[in-house]
């Protein structure tokens, strides 16, 4: 009999704190950029959750830095 190990499910919502450390910046900046609305969220009753798609574009959208 083989054990199977399931894959890891990847997230689909993630909280501020939790999208400040897949894009390595800060929590207060989270929540910065949402306020401004560079980073688009959802209100789940007194939660906010930021959609993985909405990471992926916000990272996209950042400009090259040419030096």
């Amino acid at each position: 009999m083989s054990t199977a190990i399931a894959a890891p499910v990847d997230r689909l919502l993630y909280k501020p704190e939790e999208a400040a450390k897949a894009l390595s910046l800060g929590r207060s900046t989270i929540y910065v950029l949402m306020a401004e609305g560079a980073l688009k969220y959802i209100k789940l009753g007194r939660t906010r959750r930021i959609r993985r798609s909405d990471l992926e574009a916000f990272v996209a959208a950042l400009p090259p830095q040419h030096n």
